[in-house]
């Protein structure tokens, strides 16, 4: 893993959970340029992925690559299913379900950074 992506993602990640806190600070629904902020999220996480096993191969993996790879397939799984409930749920409480996952996936990508970097 690369320290500058895991930074990206989690400025992107608090970012967009300070979008969306503002949505529920003001009684708004989720709108569909803050779900394409989350694409956008997921994007660099899959970019990261890609890296991740590209230095897997060459030798440079996780102390413990399945506790890794736990976390990153958990990592790609929470954006979408926050978006879809998002969508779904068309009340401020859509706010507050892409809040969560926002902030969630960010420590998510910290953590990781932990267990690739771990001696």
């Amino acid at each position: 893993m690369i320290l500058a992506l895991v930074l990206l993602v989690v400025a992107l990640c608090v970012a967009l959970a300070g979008w969306a806190g503002w949505f529920v600070a003001r009684d708004r629904a989720v709108i569909l340029n803050q779900l394409w902020g989350g694409a956008v999220v997921e994007g660099v996480v899959l970019v990261q992925g890609v890296v991740a096993i590209v230095q897997g191969t060459t030798g440079a993996g996780a102390t413990d690559p399945l506790l890794f790879w736990g976390y990153f397939a958990t990592t790609l799984v929470i954006l979408p299913v926050a978006a879809a409930w998002a969508f779904a749920e068309r009340t401020r409480w859509s706010s507050v379900v892409l809040l969560v996952a926002s902030l969630t996936v960010a420590f998510l990508e910290w953590r990781m950074w932990q267990i690739w970097t771990a001696a």
